[in-house]
């Protein structure tokens, strides 16, 4: 089975995207239990101890087609500073969800992330020929709601119930998308914000 899309990596300014191995577990498990990011009830990071196994999750899902796990690392300290994907592939429709990312407390709302989703979504728009990219996250999630919308996404509306978390609750997920008519204005913010001092 060809799996779409194939693999590939993604150098900007301050970081690359790669796809994700075994051998990235060590410095994602720091990342995790630096920021304690497994305790935010509402996402789904595993504690650090587990890292390990989630790659191999992912690699499993990579495997079946419906998701392709990549590691974000830093051009400064050649280390990894977070996990994303291309997940919930539609290859027949030519549509992905970026999602199932995390970062580095030291590298949240700082350009990291948003040189990481230019480069992911140039290369769902530009390469990939993708009509159209969704995020996907907690609606409770506030931090991460307006980072997505930040980006130029729009609100598509609320899955209601979608979701069981691991602590028993009951998620309702936001949905946003961007269209590949919509891409050359974003891409424009985008940059634009990269070049803005700060």
């Amino acid at each position: 089975m060809t799996l779409w899309p194939p693999e590939f990596q993604l150098d900007g300014d301050s970081i690359s995207i790669v796809p994700s191995n075994a051998g990235h577990a060590a410095d994602l498990a720091a990342v995790i239990e630096a920021g304690a990011l497994d305790k935010l009830w509402y996402t789904m990071i595993p504690p650090p101890s587990e890292i390990g196994a989630e790659i191999e999750r992912r690699l499993a899902l990579r495997a079946s087609g419906n998701m392709l796990p990549m590691t974000i690392i830093s051009k400064t300290t050649n280390k990894a500073v977070g996990m994303t994907t291309y997940m919930n592939i539609d290859a027949a429709n030519r549509r992905l969800e970026i999602g199932s990312t995390f970062f580095c407390k030291s590298v949240q709302r700082s350009a990291v992330n948003t040189e990481c989703k230019l480069l992911l979504l140039r290369h769902a728009f530009e390469h990939l020929d993708c009509i159209a990219v969704e995020f996907r996250t907690h609606c409770m999630n506030l931090q991460s709601r307006r980072a997505i919308e930040r980006l130029g996404a729009k609100f598509d509306g609320i899955l209601r119930a979608h979701m069981i978390m691991a602590n028993g609750t009951i998620r309702d997920t936001a949905v946003y998308s961007i269209l590949a008519s919509e891409w050359p204005t974003i891409k424009a913010n985008l940059n634009w914000q990269l070049e803005k001092p700060r």
